[in-house]
């Protein structure tokens, strides 16, 4: 009878000898299979298990800790991307820009909204069930040519939203992030829709001006030297008086009041387990509020109450 063979493998490599053990589980592993740790080695099973049960490091704002401003990026390249198509196709713009009630003739042409118009035009915009627009005119801006601005439009845009998004983002991760920006473009929109429902509007100003409403609240509640924060909203709204002559004030207020009152439910959640939920949940309020105002105002402009 043989005696029995004392030589040790490795538990993932049957065929390499082995003498070193698993710290965590005991199994032998061979030099490919070990991973360092705090004392000894692990396994790559053990790795893994030990790397699910820590937790991980968050933001003052409940976030994950991200080091690349990966959501500003895919952003911005939305914009860009559409404001392509728009150089391409230009009536990109008519169809989805932020518009709450126009008419379209006979001629294909698209008229100012009138309680009275000829049987041969119909609706367009919001209150004919383009609810889209809410959000799609966020992505669109004025072609190089057009308005006050032309390609100054997007330019100016992408640079404050390079510049304020980084920070925002990195503060306060990249699912709240996206769900301030969201919801400060359709604030602007919805402000829109309730006080000049008939004038065509686009751009992402409504959303930067959240951003900019996000970066005040979040540099207070962080102490931090208030001083330059200051004279950045300052400025911030001083562009809102002043681009009251050529742009939608509207959706820039409407982009700052919801930006403000989104980083407030941010900032001021308890810093518990029931942060998450609560953060969530003034989302989801916000959004309900924002939905019920667009709808009603459609309802009183269509006459259907």
């Amino acid at each position: 009878m043989e005696p029995e063979s004392t030589v040790t493998t490795c538990y993932r490599h049957p065929t390499v000898e082995s003498h070193v053990r698993c710290t965590r589980c005991e199994r032998y592993i061979c030099p490919n299979c070990m991973r360092e740790a705090a004392v000894g080695h692990q396994c790559p099973e053990c790795v893994r298990e030990g790397a699910r049960s820590v937790r991980q490091a968050r933001t003052a704002f409940g976030g994950r800790i991200t080091a690349v401003p990966l959501v500003t990026y895919v952003l911005i390249g939305l914009n860009v991307l559409a404001y392509v198509g728009e150089l391409v196709r230009p009536a990109i713009v008519d169809r989805f820009e932020m518009l709450g009630v126009g008419l379209v003739g006979s001629d294909g042409g698209h008229y100012v909204w009138q309680a009275a118009y000829p049987a041969d035009f119909h609706t367009e915009g919001v209150v004919d069930g383009e609810w889209y627009r809410l959000l799609t005119g966020a992505f669109l801006h004025l072609p190089p040519t057009g308005g006050t601005f032309g390609i100054l439009h997007i330019v100016m845009n992408m640079v404050s939203l390079w510049n304020i998004g980084r920070v925002v983002e990195l503060q306060l991760g990249r699912i709240r992030y996206i769900a301030l920006y969201l919801l400060s473009a359709l604030g602007g929109s919805v402000l829109v829709l309730l006080i000049a429902p008939t004038e065509p509007t686009l751009g992402a100003s409504g959303a930067i001006f959240g951003l900019g409403a996000a970066y005040y609240v979040m540099a207070r509640r962080l102490g931090a030297d208030m001083a330059q924060v200051n004279r950045f909203m300052a400025g911030l709204l001083l562009w809102l008086v002043i681009s009251a002559w050529q742009t939608s004030w509207q959706g820039h207020l409407g982009g700052l009041l919801a930006g403000a009152v989104v980083t407030l439910a941010y900032a001021y959640a308890p810093r518990d387990g029931r942060r998450a939920l609560v953060q969530a949940g003034a989302c989801a309020v916000l959004l309900v509020v924002l939905l019920v105002s667009a709808w009603a105002k459609v309802t009183e402009l269509t006459g259907t109450r």
